[in-house]
């Protein structure tokens, strides 16, 4: 049994963070059903974010398609939609006009810009959102341009993530007091949120108001490098005993450039530059073998294809092929048992199923297979 088996989620499809959102929720064992907007395909997909889902054709224009959705809400716990202010209320679709056949409805609201602000009716995407809020900018060395892993930082860490969150605690107030609740997931409000524990460090001299002089840009300690074949590793000896095992274990223990203490800022620059000249020596493959089975905190920048193949990966079976798509496999685990991913289905494969499957009071009948 997964843990989110009793819970049933409709999805009004879109892109990026909300589908992303209702995989998660699929791949912890919620019952989603997603409303597509296209025709039906029954070909093949390679649409990850589909896994483990229902999906349905519903042009949300028509009169049939809107008391369909309607109908879903009935027997639904949550209700995801990522569409720009306004538009839901257009379709008859609102908070409102579902809170009306379901009180207890958890109403999960998926933006860049939030319901509400200057900004609410316009468009964007991840790095758009990532760079207002903050969290872009120190995702670079100084004098670079800032750039972060695509749709990571903002769709997925600060929008994604944060539904998720509202949904499930909207759901637990919904299941104690029959009450359910609008969630404004705003990716600009989940990436600013997450650079609370980078404004704590702020607090403790360890992030800088200017680039170039915190600890992930300037440390030598806390520092990707690049190696003699052009790829990268990773170094983050941050306390004392991880720091003089990376000098002990890199031959620098007695070095001169070394001697002095760890945190003398001064000093950075000239060791930095040495660990650079040093790590120019040999490929990743030396580094990884000589420093991974320490304690020194070390990781090799790996591609998605690399990391599949990493032997701690493998081990915990991270990555996997389904139909020759590679994905990652549900997160987290409970009780130490990992979860195998759903299926991934193609677009609107389950209509006729889930439409002979409505009881007469709205409520969802069990998964069935596509049709």
């Amino acid at each position: 049994m997964k843990v989110l088996d009793s819970v049933r989620v409709l999805e009004i499809g879109g892109l990026g963070p909300g589908p992303f959102c209702a995989m998660h929720l699929a791949d912890l064992g919620a019952d989603v059903i997603s409303v597509v907007r296209e025709a039906p395909n029954a070909g093949p997909t390679g649409n990850l974010l589909n896994r483990g889902k229902r999906s349905v054709f519903a042009d949300l224009k028509t009169d049939d398609s809107r008391r369909l959705v309607l109908d879903l809400v009935k027997d639904a716990d949550a209700l995801i939609e990522g569409m720009r202010p306004g538009v839901m209320e257009r379709l008859g679709l609102g908070p409102a006009d579902c809170h009306a056949v379901n009180p207890r409805l958890v109403y999960g609201r998926m933006t860049g810009w939030g319901q509400s602000g200057p900004l609410a009716p316009r468009a964007g995407h991840d790095n758009n959102y990532a760079a207002v809020s903050g969290a872009l900018w120190g995702s670079s060395p100084a004098g670079a341009r800032p750039v972060s892993p695509f749709a990571v930082l903002g769709d997925i860490g600060g929008g994604a993530l944060y539904l998720m969150t509202g949904l499930l605690a909207g759901i637990v107030q919904a299941r104690a007091t029959g009450r359910g609740t609008v969630v404004d997931a705003a990716i600009v409000d989940g990436a600013a949120h997450m650079l609370n524990l980078n404004l704590s460090a702020r607090e403790k001299g360890l992030v800088a108001d200017q680039r170039g002089h915190s600890i992930h840009d300037s440390a030598p300690f806390y520092e990707t490098y690049v190696c003699a074949d052009g790829e990268h590793i990773t170094i983050g000896s941050l306390e004392p005993q991880f720091y003089a095992l990376l000098l002990q274990t890199l031959g620098l223990a007695e070095d001169a450039d070394f001697s002095g203490a760890q945190w003398d800022k001064a000093a950075w620059p000239q060791r930095r530059a040495r660990l650079a000249a040093l790590f120019l020596r040999q490929p990743r493959a030396h580094w990884q073998a000589l420093l991974e089975p320490t304690d020194v905190c070390f990781g090799s920048v790996l591609s998605p294809l690399e990391a599949a193949q990493h032997p701690h990966l493998r081990a915990r079976g991270v990555y996997g092929e389904q139909g020759g798509v590679l994905q990652a496999a549900p997160a987290p685990r409970f009780d130490g048992a990992a979860y195998a991913p759903g299926e991934i289905c193609a677009s609107g494969a389950h209509t006729r199923a889930v439409l002979e499957g409505l009881n007469a009071d709205g409520a969802w009948r069990a998964r069935s297979a596509p049709q």
